[in-house]
């Protein structure tokens, strides 16, 4: 599946959105707590625009931070849709309330690319926009499946699977996929042994 660059780059953004969630991650073993929202305050939401480069942001406030964590819950609803007519409503309507406004941009060293936000948009109408238009990019090439939770037990993070044969299962191989493999090769040798 070729995906443009910059539909990549707001799918990225998308899963890092997600990811923030507190129920994106497992509670520290051996406590109660769950885990923090990785968008607990203004600042936590100023380093998240800085990290996936989000122009325009300006002065931003709890009005702002409320209203990234709604498009966060949203985008949680479209990777959970049970199919694409759900996820295409979802997508809709989410970048609809964006009032989005296609318009071809070359700023701060960027080559031609779209931004679908309208000019001095909201960071959270900018988030909806981009990225609703990315995933909506994924439903209309029939992939809606590759929008994914990971499947280890204790994970939940949200991931695009990118695989040529669609068959990625978890967020990282390097961290929860490995820790699996591991875990059960200990099984079977215990198993083995015993």
């Amino acid at each position: 599946m070729l995906i443009p660059h910059d539909t990549r780059i707001a799918l990225d953004t998308v899963v890092d959105l997600m990811n923030t969630a507190p129920e994106s991650e497992p509670p520290p073993a051996g406590t109660g707590d769950g885990p923090e929202d990785g968008l607990a305050d203004i600042p936590a939401l100023y380093a998240f625009a800085e990290r996936h480069h989000i122009s325009g942001v300006g002065t931003l406030g709890e009005k702002d931070l409320t209203a990234v964590r709604d498009v966060r819950d949203r985008f949680a609803e479209v990777f959970a849709a049970p199919d694409p007519r759900t996820a295409a409503d979802l997508v809709n309507r989410l970048v609809a309330a964006a009032g989005t406004t296609p318009q071809l941009t070359d700023h701060d060293g960027y080559d031609w690319h779209v931004h679908y936000f309208a000019p001095d948009a909201s960071i959270a109408d900018h988030l909806a926009a981009d990225c609703g238009m990315a995933l909506a990019f994924i439903i209309v090439a029939g992939e809606q499946e590759r929008l994914r939770r990971c499947e280890a037990p204790d994970c939940g993070h949200a991931f695009v699977d990118l695989s040529r044969n669609r068959s990625r299962r978890y967020c990282s191989s390097r961290t929860c996929g490995n820790r699996l493999h591991v875990a059960a090769y200990r099984a079977r040798r215990k198993e083995a042994a015993g």
